[in-house]
């Protein structure tokens, strides 16, 4: 059976734009006759077929666009948000919010429902369990129909499409110098499982950063947590051993606020016998006792940079090239770590 093909299939093929493809299509006489010609015999090669529901509820115009987020918890993902909406509204878009509750049919069911017309584009965040059994077959669907389409923070490089990122290496690093820099000899690591793109990043710029002091690598020191059982009881590990940790990275502040009331119950002096770091500078790590040291994610900027990429998307503005956008994380040095 032959692929099927799409007007972005055809314009990559022969190097042209979308428009080109679908004018010569239309046997429009601004598109030489040798073009149309070719374009026309591979589009019929490969039994091109426009989809007209598609181009009808397309050219319906909402101007709203649709968020799925995994969940709304963390901070991080709130501020997010306010970054898409602040930027949306301002070009004069609504914003329509979906929660995939970390499920992949929830994720898929959502995208089904959004994409029926109801929305212009979507910005999303991939659910942990369609990470964890790596099917995106729903995302490819949307990107054979040409459906603008960006992913923001937890992703997957083989969807072809605008995503916005934070360098979580980069993040990692300098966190864990920063324990290194204070004198911290044993470092923990509170992260997700490998599935998790995030976490698996974070743990790599961990290590990269241990090797790049010198510090050995202690893989008894890494410690991967299932969000489906009990928090308190696995984090509680990483502490109640017989040679527990001097410090502690956390990929999230709700891991990294866990560890430090743990500690706190064990009797320990935050910072001076364990210092502890999160990800993500919210109100937990603000209001905490003492204030967490976090890596700074700018959930803000990575909203609105995903809400300027998918409506320049929309609005066919831009290159068609898809971005990528790597956002540079900063570490805000608080209490946790710092002995004022």
């Amino acid at each position: 059976m032959k692929p099927r093909i799409t007007l972005k299939k055809i314009a990559r093929e022969f190097g042209v734009s979308i428009s080109t493809v679908s004018k010569a299509l239309k046997d429009s006489h601004e598109i030489s006759e040798e073009t149309r010609g070719k374009i026309k015999a591979f589009a019929d090669y490969y039994n091109y077929k426009p989809n007209n529901l598609a181009l009808q509820l397309r050219n319906q115009k909402t101007s709203v666009i649709g968020v799925i987020i995994p969940e709304i918890v963390h901070h991080f993902f709130s501020t997010v948000i306010n970054g898409i909406e602040k930027y949306a509204t301002e070009k004069g878009y609504n914003v329509m919010i979906c929660l995939s509750n970390e499920s992949y049919e929830k994720e898929v069911s959502n995208m089904s429902v959004l994409t029926n017309g109801s929305v212009d584009g979507l910005i999303v965040s991939i659910a942990r369990e369609t990470q964890q059994n790596q099917n995106f077959n729903h995302f490819e669907a949307l990107i054979t129909d040409d459906f603008p389409l960006v992913l923001f923070d937890r992703i997957n490089d083989d969807i072809k499409c605008d995503k916005v990122i934070i360098d979580d290496i980069g993040g990692a690093f300098k966190a864990t110098n920063h324990l290194i820099e204070i004198g911290s000899k044993r470092i923990a690591l509170i992260t997700t499982h490998d599935f998790i793109t995030v976490g698996s990043l974070r743990r790599e710029g961990y290590l990269k950063a241990l090797r790049s002091q010198g510090v050995e690598v202690d893989e008894s020191l890494i410690y991967k947590i299932d969000d489906k059982e009990n928090l308190y009881e696995q984090i509680k590990k990483v502490i109640y051993v017989a040679n527990p940790p001097d410090a502690i990275l956390a990929v999230n502040e709700i891991y990294a606020a866990i560890a430090l009331k743990i500690s706190q119950e064990k009797g320990l002096d935050i910072p001076k016998d364990i210092a502890i770091i999160g990800f993500t500078s919210g109100l937990i790590s603000e209001f905490t006792s003492p204030p967490l040291t976090s890596v700074v994610q700018h959930g803000y900027l990575m909203g609105e940079q995903a809400a300027e990429l998918l409506i320049n998307r929309i609005e066919h503005k831009g290159p068609e090239e898809f971005q990528k956008t790597v956002i540079s994380p900063d570490l805000k040095i608080r209490k946790s770590t710092l002995d004022n």
